[in-house]
């Protein structure tokens, strides 16, 4: 099992910057942040595979947000540079601790985060 607790969210002006985190119990096979803005469908934003340092971002935020984690592989990032107010939402993590076939799908996913607000004004 994993436990999940993001931090770091916040309110910006559009073009600005933030940077959450995602504390994990335990490593997981894999990690993602997805979001999910008031009466929306929940979005996969970025995923990565643990073991490996492999990324996937979903294109609306490639080239923008940047998703890492530490040596340990129980703390993870998302650096979110050129923030538009399409990007305000719960931002959540989530884990897995199998191999799944569509990294950026929420069913795939078992274990959640409670979520950080981010809010990006224009």
């Amino acid at each position: 099992q994993v436990q999940l607790q993001e931090s770091g969210g916040g309110s910006v002006q559009a073009g600005g910057s933030l940077r959450p985190s995602c504390a994990a119990s335990r490593s997981a096979v894999r990690l993602a942040w997805f979001r999910q803005a008031p009466g929306k469908e929940r979005e996969g934003v970025a995923t990565i595979y643990t073991s490996h340092n492999l990324i996937d971002y979903a294109d609306s935020v490639r080239g923008r947000f940047t998703i890492s984690q530490d040596n340990a592989k129980t703390t993870l990032y998302l650096q979110m540079d050129s923030l538009k107010p399409e990007d305000t939402g719960v931002y959540l993590c989530a884990g897995s601790l199998r191999g799944i076939a569509d990294p950026l799908r929420p069913g795939d996913y078992d274990y959640w985060g409670q979520g950080t607000q981010v809010t990006v004004s224009s």
